[in-house]
């Protein structure tokens, strides 16, 4: 019994002083530069993202936030990298779902699972869109889904990324509209316009955001949103026009697993008083971006509950058994 109390006392003690450890750390984070991974190339949302919450983080977090592009696999090389650093806070990435889910999912081994990225903060989401060339002979959707029918896969879509959301996209435009079309992945969203302008690809599946850019360059066919984008009022979405799709990509930020709690609530708290930043917000509404506020517990939950989810739809379409 003595035996037993002793055991007891001395685990309290640990508790205590790793405990105090801890806040220990926490209380001087940060005091040096944080590593800021972006996993898709420059011009592409999550750049962009980041590059306008760079000023704001290192004003509110008092050190330098340095921006550092690991880009490949749709993202899994930056997130492989990101769950193999050292768990201080000094090492961050952009997450995307649902790309951090599909992945895992599809590959089995993406070099990350799904639960390895602790999340701190989820700060915006995108709709797809449906883009052409202004001169496209593609002038509406019924356009585009009739020319597939006729053609099967001769309609080349691009996209950022494989087992992303405008991938996913594709495929349920495929599934709800019964045509086969030819997804092709780029690294980015920022590699994929200059294919879509040059006339590589006959379309993209994209975001509203990359519609909002380039309004004389771009036509919209349909949004995958619940309801218009107030950015883009004159865009139907594909409901509208009788296909049922909404989908779209969340952006937030994790950390390595390990990454002790106070340290991810002071970077949570930074992220949401960027996103409280009234100079930020009229910048990301004017690129059209919709604000997300999910703290760690909001957002983990959040990408829990979508794993059943994006589980059965990968199922539906034949992605995996």
């Amino acid at each position: 019994m003595r035996a037993k109390t002793r055991l007891a006392v001395l685990g309290l003690a640990m508790l205590l002083v790793l405990g105090g450890f801890t806040v220990a750390v926490a209380a001087k984070y940060p005091d040096k530069p944080i590593n800021y991974i972006i996993c898709f190339n420059p011009g592409g949302e999550s750049d962009l993202t980041a590059r306008l919450q760079q000023k704001y983080l290192e004003e509110i977090l008092g050190v330098k936030v340095v921006i550092q592009y690991k880009i490949g696999g749709g993202g899994a090389t930056g997130w492989s990298e990101l769950v193999r650093a050292k768990p201080d806070g000094y090492t961050i990435a952009g997450d995307n779902l649902p790309h951090t889910i599909l992945q895992p999912l599809q590959r089995g081994d993406a070099g990350y699972k799904t639960e390895d990225l602790k999340r701190v903060y989820c700060f915006e989401a995108t709709p797809n869109a449906l883009l052409v060339r202004k001169d496209s002979p593609f002038k509406t959707l019924d356009d585009l889904i009739a020319y597939a029918k006729k053609y099967p896969e001769a309609v080349t879509i691009g996209g950022s990324a494989s087992w992303s959301a405008n991938h996913l996209g594709t495929i349920e435009l495929e599934q709800a509209a019964g045509v086969k079309l030819t997804y092709i992945p780029f690294t980015g969203s920022g590699s994929a316009v200059p294919a879509l302008l040059g006339g590589h690809v006959g379309a993209l599946m994209s975001y509203t955001t990359m519609a909002a850019q380039y309004p004389d360059q771009m036509r919209v066919l349909a949004v995958a949103a619940e309801e218009r984008s107030p950015v883009l009022p004159n865009a139907p979405t594909f409901r509208e026009l009788g296909y049922d799709i909404v989908e779209g990509a969340y952006r937030g930020v994790s950390v390595p697993p390990g990454t002790p709690d106070e340290i991810v609530r002071v970077l949570a708290d930074a992220f949401r008083k960027v996103n409280q930043n009234p100079e930020y917000i009229a910048k990301m509404k004017e690129m059209a971006f919709d604000i997300v506020d999910m703290g760690p517990a909001e957002y983990t939950a959040f990408v829990k509950d979508r794993i059943p989810y994006y589980t059965k739809l990968l199922r539906d379409v034949g992605a995996i058994k």
